[in-house]
């Protein structure tokens, strides 16, 4: 696809690498199949190379209002088209540089309430003032302690998720406890940067990750045995993703490129860490359960299946879900900003998990847990709480 920046974005690194992204689509429409939006208007606007072609002509010069506005904000990040793109076309990262230029002409109405979300939710002292209203589970079982300490590794706690579901990383600690695996948690306060990235407020969402980047690598490189850790752990799906993207926020001469690398060459899903460890310390409880691949994981982070291999491992039968590949409607703060489209997507979702009856449904991050909780009265519970004896 052909662009003609204009002279003001052809100097910036931003305008750069977002003619670099649109030159690699080849107009094909193969994203246009596994859209969720798209899917549910038939408007090309609202899929990704309709999104493509809104943000072309925004860096073109042209004029754009409300209109196009509406079109991008539909989008859910949920990466799907990246999945089904032949040609490589990394639509998230110009969906933010487009989300950025278009946040100049929104409303001051809309400006406040996206800014009020969003300070809310990454402010643990603000969002904790009523997040018991909304309180998923709490913590049932005792604390464990590893019998020796083989590895140590980071675990993000997350900004929202020890208030909503407190028991997900308490789970997280035993298990590995039983691994012989010490965890060393993050502040609430060291929040990724993923809402602050996607909701515009990109120099806010830097300056966060420079600050986690400085931490967690102090922590990789120390000497200090005590200290050491050797895995960056997350159990939100949405939060590793966005680790996982540090080095795309950085120029490549830039003092913090090479250490955004370490640091997602770190990060590991609590999937994906447990799943090179033996696990038949572990005994899960069973039950008829089915499971939602968050997009976070097998879209943005690219490891489709990797938390049904290991519960096909430890026992359970996993049925297959209609398209599965479609996002539930979470994605962040969509289903606060786009609550219809957000509880279509999600009755639909909820309507093929349960076409194979389960007893509980069991997914890989807190956004969707909470919002397919909203939808169902069938319990819905991270993964690893299976673990929780």
């Amino acid at each position: 696809m052909q662009i003609k920046l204009t002279e003001q974005l052809n100097a910036t690194p931003k305008g750069q690498k977002a003619e670099e992204i649109i030159r690699s689509c080849v107009h094909c429409g193969f994203c246009l199949a596994t859209c969720p939006t798209y899917q549910l208007t038939g408007n090309e606007l609202d899929s990704p190379r309709g999104r493509i072609y809104l943000i072309k002509s925004a860096l073109e010069g042209n004029q754009f209002n409300d209109v196009s506005i509406a079109h991008l904000d539909k989008c859910l990040t949920c990466r799907a088209c990246e999945t089904t793109c032949p040609s490589g076309v990394q639509y998230g990262e110009l969906a933010d540089i487009g989300r950025e230029i278009f946040e100049q002409k929104r409303s001051r109405w809309q400006k406040l309430f996206r800014n009020t979300v969003r300070l809310t939710l990454t402010s643990p002292n603000l969002f904790n003032i009523f997040a018991w209203l909304f309180r998923h589970s709490k913590i049932q079982s005792k604390p464990i302690k590893a019998n020796q300490v083989e590895s140590r590794i980071l675990l993000m706690t997350g900004c929202v998720q020890p208030s909503l579901a407190p028991n997900i990383n308490h789970v997280t600690k035993n298990v590995l406890a039983k691994l012989n695996v010490e965890c060393i948690e993050t502040s609430q306060k060291e929040c990724c940067g993923a809402l602050d990235q996607h909701l515009s407020a990109q120099e806010t969402a830097l300056e966060k990750i420079k600050v986690n980047i400085d931490s967690w690598y102090s922590l990789l490189e120390t000497q200090d045995a005590n200290l050491k850790i050797d895995t960056i752990i997350s159990t939100a799906s949405g939060c590793g993703v966005m680790i996982k993207d540090y080095p795309t926020l950085f120029l490549k001469d830039d003092p913090y490129y090479k250490k955004a690398v370490r640091i997602a060459n770190a990060t590991k899903d609590i999937a994906e860490y447990l799943s090179e460890k033996d696990l038949t310390k572990l005994k899960p409880k069973q039950s008829n359960i089915t499971y939602h691949a968050p997009c976070t994981l097998q879209h943005g982070q690219q490891l489709p299946g990797i938390v049904e291999k290991l519960l096909v491992d430890l026992g359970y039968q996993i049925a297959t879900v209609t398209d599965e590949h479609l996002c539930c409607g979470s994605a962040g703060t969509y289903s606060i900003f786009q609550p219809k489209i957000s509880k279509q997507l999600r009755d639909n979702k909820i309507q093929n998990l349960k076409e194979s009856s389960p007893d509980l449904i069991v997914t890989a991050n807190i956004g969707c847990l909470m919002h397919l909780s909203g939808g169902t009265k069938t319990p819905v519970k991270h993964w690893i709480e299976l673990f929780d004896l």
